[in-house]
């Protein structure tokens, strides 16, 4: 029996768990990763997004070995490992890690709206009306958010289409000559690209709503392998169109890249992308809604319908503030070194822990 199990009405099936971790890795980071890996690495960046894909598989395999100990979620494993009040201590974090996501994905497309389409959009409307979107979702259950992510990964699946057009006009000879860069700048541009493959991490937190967990893993490690393949091949397209002193000054690389494609019914393409990226981002907003909801409520036994709501507010007070480009910048790089603990850092701590703990407990 998992602790903290579910009813079998409010779990998803093995397969859908591939889509709540792909909606969570697809947000913001896919409008501008290609600038930001391409400082370190130049443009043999293209291998340091699939050596960062990798390293995604085995954290994944350490998530599912830590839940598979404890027959429950990371909020069990801490106050096992930790006991209740250091164990809990800690689950309090994941309350302002998941609060940080939220703000990352919503903070980043008002910004693209601001920039691309309407510089008068008033963020705490917007913000609003968004949140509240995310709320109500919320309160359909995890099965509805699980809903959303299928959604909002299947009705946008298109604009894959889209960079068909730019690979027609790109030049492949830019990445020439291959590894022609150190390994500490590679693993510097790896280190760039985890920014755009957080999320999987939700797998800590959602493991008690899969229906048989472990026939998950094939599935979540498929969707894994997608997301690698679509963004090796987003640098490679990318690295192929913009010359590479022209991509290092360039803020939105994939949103520039749209602005090539015309349709007979729409002139500019990327407000139809930018559109678009509303419904992909909606996934990752209710999630995090509902993972930090979820610690509050069983961290502090709070009522989870109450508790997204103050975290919701909290959301919007902060992404009304964050105005300018370098305070977005600031909460990137700071969310990306948050992630890079908790996953690379924290992850396998917690998992030598719980091992050692079994064996002397065992004993």
């Amino acid at each position: 029996m998992l602790q903290g199990s579910v009813q079998e009405r409010m779990q998803i099936s093995p397969y859908m768990a591939a889509y709540i971790i792909v909606a969570m890795q697809t947000g913001m980071g896919v409008l501008r990763f290609q600038q930001i890996i391409v400082k370190d690495a130049g443009y043999d960046a293209w291998i340091s997004v699939i050596g960062a894909g990798l390293t995604v598989h085995i954290l994944v395999w350490i998530m599912y070995k830590i839940c598979e100990t404890v027959e429950g979620d990371v909020l069990y494993a801490n106050v096992y490992l930790f006991g209740k009040v250091i164990g809990n201590s800690v689950n309090t974090l994941f309350i302002f890690y998941y609060i940080l996501y939220c703000l990352g994905s919503l903070g980043g497309l008002i910004q693209i709206i601001r920039t691309w389409m309407f510089i008068d959009l008033n963020p705490f409307v917007f913000a609003a009306i968004y949140l509240l979107l995310g709320i109500y979702i919320v309160y359909g259950g995890f099965r509805t958010v699980a809903g959303i992510s299928f959604l909002g990964l299947v009705i946008p699946s298109y604009l894959l289409l889209t960079f068909l057009i730019p690979l027609k006009y790109g030049d492949f000879t830019n990445l020439l000559p291959v590894l022609n860069h150190t390994p500490m700048e590679f693993f510097k541009s790896g280190f760039n690209m985890i920014y755009t493959f957080l999320g999987y991490g939700i797998l800590l937190f959602s493991y008690p709503f899969i229906k048989n967990p472990k026939q998950s893993k094939k599935w979540v490690h498929i969707g894994l392998l997608g997301t690698t393949f679509i963004y090796t091949a987003l640098a490679i397209i990318s690295f192929a169109y913009f010359p590479e002193g022209l991509l290092e000054r360039s803020i939105w690389p994939t949103l520039e890249m749209w602005k090539i494609v015309r349709l007979p019914f729409i002139e500019r393409f990327e407000y139809l992308g930018i559109a678009n990226w509303a419904l992909i981002i909606l996934p990752s907003v209710s999630i995090s809604l509902w993972c930090a909801s979820r610690v509050a409520k069983r961290v502090y036994h709070f009522n989870q319908r109450k508790a997204v709501i103050v975290i919701a507010c909290v959301c919007l007070i902060i992404v009304s503030l964050l105005q300018s480009r370098d305070s977005m910048n600031f909460l990137f790089d700071f969310h990306s070194k948050a992630g890079f603990a908790f996953a690379y850092l924290y992850t396998p701590i917690l998992y030598l822990g719980l091992l050692i703990k079994k064996k002397v407990k065992t004993k």
